[in-house]
């Protein structure tokens, strides 16, 4: 085809998802694998969503409801906000999308920090506007860092918290300094997908901080708390005139209608999210407490996942474990090539991840036999 394409289009990397558990043991032979690489609820979803979602399923030649107001009022009636400043999406990506559609522009600059969401970066390329990336430091945010990356071309700032892939986390403290030293022109993205897991007192919330006076995007996610990652129900909070401009955009039916009533029901699940807090808080210590009898080391979190050292190639630590069946992430393509990311799973998953990776580690003569 003869086609003429933006350089900014064909400069976007694909972003590449994890491969499904079925695909990767037809490709390697194995079965009864477990994956722990994804960050999904050891738990499944919300047996309240489930039962909602299979009590609408008749309704399906239905469109789904385009305003997505019941929705909408149960997250502004339990997150203590404005209906107003709530906007729906296909997973919080998709509001990433709108955030870059209304206020990003062919010159303009957004800061990240790398590694980080790949979709930050895609999000911004396709709208013409070039990404400028921050390193961590310590494997945390530098928020110094990002405030020195801003220039005049400046519009729109992201940060993940507690950040994904190392677990660390801005505390309240640091957040609100980095706002009052911002320019009030520049759009601040902060990305909560995991803070419902987060211990530390000290982490900063952004709901506390969403102002109508302040262009600031809280992101949240029922894929992992909630366990509802399949059906694709995310959103943000924002200042009002922010998300009636994001809905001037938004596609109509951008959530479907099994999702709207499986969150909706997942809301009122609070047995099902604190069942999977404390799973996910005793789980972390046990795999923390014998990766250190067995002298792996590994770093602190406050998500559902974490960092560990296999020091040595974590792309064939990863295809090792695989072989074993257990499904973890290598960090490589990150820019960490020694770190392996595992997420919290069940006792049993757990006890078979830490043999697997002892076994791959003694073979590998990092580990002493």
């Amino acid at each position: 085809m003869n086609l003429t394409i933006p350089e900014y289009i064909l400069s976007i990397k694909p972003y590449k998802p994890g491969k499904p558990l079925e695909e990767l043991e037809r490709e390697y032979g194995i079965k009864d694998s477990i994956k722990l690489a994804s960050n999904e609820n050891p738990l499944g979803p919300s047996p309240r969503a489930i039962s909602a979602m299979e009590a609408a399923m008749s309704n399906l030649h239905r469109y789904p409801d385009g305003s997505g107001y019941l929705l909408i009022n149960k997250l502004a009636e339990t997150l203590g906000v404005s209906p107003g400043q709530i906007v729906l999406g296909n997973g919080s990506d998709d509001v990433i999308g709108m955030l870059a559609r209304a206020y990003l522009r062919a010159g303009n600059e957004a800061v990240m920090t790398a590694p980080s969401f790949l979709m930050y970066e895609i999000f911004v390329r396709s709208a013409g506007a070039t990404p400028v990336f921050v390193p961590l430091k310590s494997l945390a945010v530098d928020l110094e860092a990002m405030l020195a990356a801003i220039t005049p071309r400046t519009r729109m700032i992201f940060l993940n918290n507690p950040n994904n892939p190392t677990g660390t986390f801005i505390t309240k403290d640091e957040f609100t300094e980095l706002l009052s030293r911002l320019p009030d022109n520049i759009v601040v993205v902060l990305d909560e997908a995991y803070i419902e897991f987060a211990q530390a007192p000290e982490c900063v919330n952004g709901l506390e901080l969403v102002q109508n006076s302040r262009p600031l995007t809280v992101l949240r996610t029922f894929s992992k708390i909630y366990g509802l990652a399949g059906i694709r129900i995310g959103y943000g909070i924002m200042p009002s005139e922010m998300a009636s401009l994001l809905n001037r955009i938004r596609q109509p039916f951008n959530v479907n209608s099994l999702a709207q009533i499986g969150a909706i029901a997942a809301l009122d699940d609070d047995e099902f999210l604190n069942k999977t807090k404390n799973l996910i808080h005793e789980e972390l210590g046990f795999m923390q407490d014998n990766l250190k009898k067995i002298g792996i080391d590994f770093f602190p979190t406050q998500a559902n996942f974490f960092l560990i050292d296999v020091k040595g190639d974590a792309d064939i630590v990863f295809d090792m474990m695989l072989r074993e069946g257990v499904i973890v992430r290598s960090m490589a393509s990150y820019g960490y090539p020694k770190y392996i990311r595992v997420n919290a799973g069940l006792r049993k998953e757990n006890i078979r991840f830490l043999n697997a990776l002892e076994k791959v580690l003694k073979a590998r003569r990092v580990l002493s036999r």
